[in-house]
């Protein structure tokens, strides 16, 4: 889930930035100084998420935490105009870059006065998931929205089947005829009504259809990662919208009405299964 946060204390500060990803992918942006903290880091951010691609930036304004190294600086000054003076260069020296300069500034520090970080992040970390559960909250509406539409399109298409019926007979009758027209074995006969019965009703898709709808609910409201199990439920969702659509062909304007609704069933589905990538 997209995420942001920044806080600072002092000198130093911490920015976590997050975007949706299947799994857990740590990004570390550290001065030098803070680059032996990274294992400990990704174990602190560890507790805050389960999965994402996070990145965690730290800013320390070590010109007023340690001082100026100017022991390194005039050495360095020393040295440039050496080597201009050796090749005969008219060069001003670029002070900007001599104090991007490793040493420039965390030399003039002792070990001790380098900042323990992991306070910080863990309140960046905290600020952060604060800005996720924003994002989260909206998007668990819209979630249940869309699984509220599939419910309404289970409940027209359940009231479409009883207008269907008489399409239905229609289309029965008329095979019907077209066996009678020749000599045919009665269990023939009502093998033949019996299929076209059972690929023409979807009773048991549409109450499967409810069943998910209802367990997504749940599952966008449920705590944990839950995104994996809202996918393999979506998939089971689309299989019965699917059938629905493969058994109520050929019925006239009643079945192009229920086409039309598991058509808009599909489009819901597919729209949940994409917002659903952002859930954790």
């Amino acid at each position: 889930m997209t995420g942001f946060a920044s806080v600072a204390e002092g000198d130093l500060s911490v920015t976590v930035k997050s975007v949706n990803h299947k799994g857990l992918d740590l990004h570390f942006h550290l001065p030098a100084v803070f680059e032996g903290s990274e294992s400990s880091l990704r174990g602190v951010v560890k507790e805050y998420c389960a999965r994402g691609s996070v990145q965690v930036r730290v800013a320390w304004n070590v010109a007023r935490a340690s001082g100026l190294n100017r022991e390194l600086l005039h050495s360095w000054l020393a040295t440039f105009r050496e080597a201009s003076a050796e090749l005969g260069l008219d060069a001003v020296p670029d002070l900007n870059a001599a104090l991007r300069l490793p040493g420039m500034f965390e030399g003039a520090g002792t070990p001790e006065e380098v900042p323990d970080l992991v306070p910080l992040v863990r309140a960046a970390l905290a600020e952060w998931n604060v800005f996720r559960d924003r994002e989260g909250a909206v998007l668990t509406a819209e979630l249940l929205a869309r699984t509220r539409s599939l419910e309404n399109i289970a409940d027209e298409i359940e009231q479409l089947r009883g207008a269907a019926s008489a399409a239905f007979h229609q289309r029965l009758s008329s095979r019907l005829a077209e066996l009678l027209a020749v000599a045919i074995d009665p269990q023939r006969l009502a093998l033949e009504a019996a299929l076209l019965t059972e690929k023409s009703d979807v009773s048991e898709e549409l109450v499967r259809l409810r069943a998910h709808a209802a367990q997504l609910a749940v599952l966008v409201q449920s705590e944990g990662e839950a995104a994996k199990r809202i996918d393999f439920l979506l998939q089971e969702m689309n299989r019965e919208t699917n059938t629905i659509l493969s058994k109520t062909g050929g019925l006239g304007e009643i079945g192009l009405r229920i086409t039309n609704l598991a058509l808009g069933a599909k489009s819901e589905i597919d729209k949940i299964r994409e917002q659903a990538l952002n859930l954790e």
